[in-house]
């Protein structure tokens, strides 16, 4: 894993079924997120915040809300993370919410087919975001990212990282779902998403979940984790749009952090849904810096 880190800020709520999300990035700095990596031992950059189109807070149109806007967001969100990795460094988007995984997952796939490296997602998540206009209530386009990237989507999002799709549904492994709509529920099993769910990690363990999510990494995958705070039961993490009871508990999430850390082959990360407007005295973003840490390598055990 390279030591060189960069911080892209993308304060847009753009995506969301509620404001505040745009926040996200400032509260994570302010709970320290720059000085927690440096004490890790690595370089760290802060690219600032993008500057992209603001939320016009309309409702949708075909099925949609804000397209125009969501599609710019995304490609900026995906030309400053190619950047990042062509020039070797780890990007860290901190979003501003999960529509963004598009723009940042797109920018991935396109530099493991330039460097010829395979790619492994882990989608922690509250929801599986893989619905379509057709199967969206609110047309809010962060319940859709995952479709988008497996290609089913509108023209404009699916074609941002200059391949159709962008990812294999076998790239994914998704975890802690626990909030699926049903005909998006068809739609996971039609494309054979890999999905741990929350009855899956209720009855088998974090661990061998994360044994079965992980499993056959080599020296040749570009591991990219996408971190939606809503992954964690509200009762930890209270400050997201989308609160889902019955999440993985701080134990549970910290162990989910270690076992990427102890592959070794984290490369690029996204950190979505943070609205401190919904948070008690930025609790949420330290928690998320705190698991940040366990991703970089802070173990919380006495082991060397």
């Amino acid at each position: 894993m390279t030591r060189h880190v960069s911080l892209i800020g993308a304060p847009t709520d753009i995506g969301a079924g509620a404001r505040g999300a745009r926040m996200g990035p400032e509260a994570l700095r302010v709970a320290g997120l720059h000085a927690a990596l440096e004490a890790h031992g690595l370089q760290v950059l802060d690219r600032g915040n993008l500057a992209g189109p603001p939320n016009p807070w309309l409702p949708p149109v075909d099925g949609y809300r804000h397209l125009p806007e969501v599609v710019a967001w995304n490609r900026l969100v995906h030309d400053a993370v190619h950047a990042e990795l062509a020039a070797g460094r780890l990007p860290i988007l901190l979003g501003g919410d999960h529509c963004l995984g598009l723009g940042s997952i797109s920018a991935v796939a396109r530099h493991c087919r330039e460097a010829g490296k395979k790619l492994r997602v882990l989608w922690l998540d509250a929801h599986a975001d893989f619905n379509t206009s057709v199967l969206t209530p609110s047309g809010n386009i962060h319940g859709m990212p995952v479709a988008c990237l497996c290609g089913h989507g509108p023209q404009e999002l699916i074609e941002i990282g200059g391949t159709v799709p962008a990812i294999q549904a076998k790239s994914i492994r998704q975890i802690g779902i626990r909030s699926v709509d049903p005909g998006e529920k068809r739609f996971v099993h039609e494309v054979g998403l890999e999905v741990f769910d929350m009855r899956y990690i209720d009855e088998m363990g974090m661990r061998h979940a994360m044994e079965l999510a992980l499993a056959t990494l080599d020296e040749k995958t570009h591991l990219h984790v996408s971190f939606d705070v809503d992954f964690l039961d509200p009762e930890i993490a209270p400050g997201v749009g989308t609160t889902v009871p019955g999440g993985p508990t701080y134990r549970e999430a910290q162990l989910c952090m270690e076992m990427i850390a102890d592959t070794g082959r984290l490369a690029s990360l996204d950190v979505m849904e943070l609205n401190p407007a919904l948070d008690i005295r930025n609790k949420t973003a330290e928690l998320a810096v705190d698991l940040i840490e366990s991703l970089f390598g802070k173990s919380t055990l006495m082991r060397a």
